[in-house]
């Protein structure tokens, strides 16, 4: 197994542990709001879950299936942390779309979407440093 494909299996984890916030007691507050910073609902829990399947998918089949997941998966959750850090809304989850721009506090702007730029750099800068595979 890859490194790269290693890589894909921890992002999985991770996915599979966002997709799961809501269903741990004591990690959400009365609000509903996870770690007191921001609301995952049904939908944002298909989205993490859909997203851990697909690199326990890419981590199972190929390094070419692992970098194409690091990449794209990673520009798409990087461009929706940038998103959100400007306008306080993402577009993964539409909320660009239902909600609009947000007049949120740059400090919790920050706090929430640190997940996703996080984890967007750290996949989408693994696809790149790994290259193509040589032939």
């Amino acid at each position: 197994m890859s490194g790269l494909q290693k890589i894909c299996l921890g992002f999985f984890v991770v996915l599979m542990g966002a997709a799961s916030l809501n269903y741990i007691p004591g990690l959400t507050d009365d609000d509903g709001l996870a770690f007191g910073i921001f609301a995952l609902d049904l939908f944002d829990d298909a989205l993490h879950a859909a997203s851990a399947l697909w690199a326990l998918i890419a981590a199972l089949t190929s390094r070419a299936a692992a970098r194409t997941f690091c990449l794209l998966f990673g520009a798409l959750y990087l461009g929706d942390g940038a998103l959100g850090l400007v306008t306080g809304s993402g577009y993964l989850d539409f909320g660009i779309f239902t909600g609009g721009v947000l007049d949120l506090p740059l400090g919790f702007k920050i706090l929430a979407n640190l997940p996703h730029l996080a984890l967007g750099s750290i996949a989408l800068v693994s696809g790149i440093m790994a290259g193509p595979a040589k032939a």
